[in-house]
């Protein structure tokens, strides 16, 4: 069954995307929810004509997702967490702690929902990388050091 995305799905798309998906799932959840519309006709044509007039703002979305990509590439940043002498951190560093660092330290605002970090969260002093994604086709490493305070 043909549907089109109202919202960003993981896994299944992005918003006004044209997905096939299983009937039963486009009934019973994607459409109740408000998450899809069924892809009509009417439907179909009234997305490709959001779409074109959309193309030019997604361009300049992209552009400034570019720039702030380049400024977040390369760069590390330093977070600091209480720890014992074994090296294990007392709680968590997570995506939270990551965005306001990134924040704080290069100016830059980053939604704590877009960042990526490999295991969820972090439990032991050292260095690290993160992928921030900032737009759908644009994704920046960050570089990070946990060290003991």
């Amino acid at each position: 069954m043909e549907i089109i995305l109202k919202e960003d799905i993981s896994n299944l798309g992005y918003k006004n995307d044209l997905v096939t998906v299983k009937p039963g799932y486009a009934r019973n959840f994607l459409i109740p929810k408000g998450k899809a519309i069924i892809a009509t006709t009417t439907a179909k044509k009234a997305r490709e004509e959001m779409l074109r007039q959309r193309a030019f703002k997604e361009e300049k979305i992209k552009k400034e997702a570019e720039t702030v990509a380049k400024a977040l590439d390369g760069k590390e940043i330093r977070i600091g967490a209480k720890a014992g002498t074994s090296g294990k951190i007392f709680g968590s560093v997570n995506a939270l702690q990551i965005a306001d660092a990134i924040n704080e330290q290069l100016k830059i605002e980053v939604d704590r929902k877009n960042i990526e970090v490999d295991g969820e969260s972090i439990k032991e002093l050292g260095n690290y990388t993160a992928k921030v994604k900032l737009h759908k086709e644009v994704e920046a490493e960050v570089k990070f050091e946990v060290f003991a305070e």
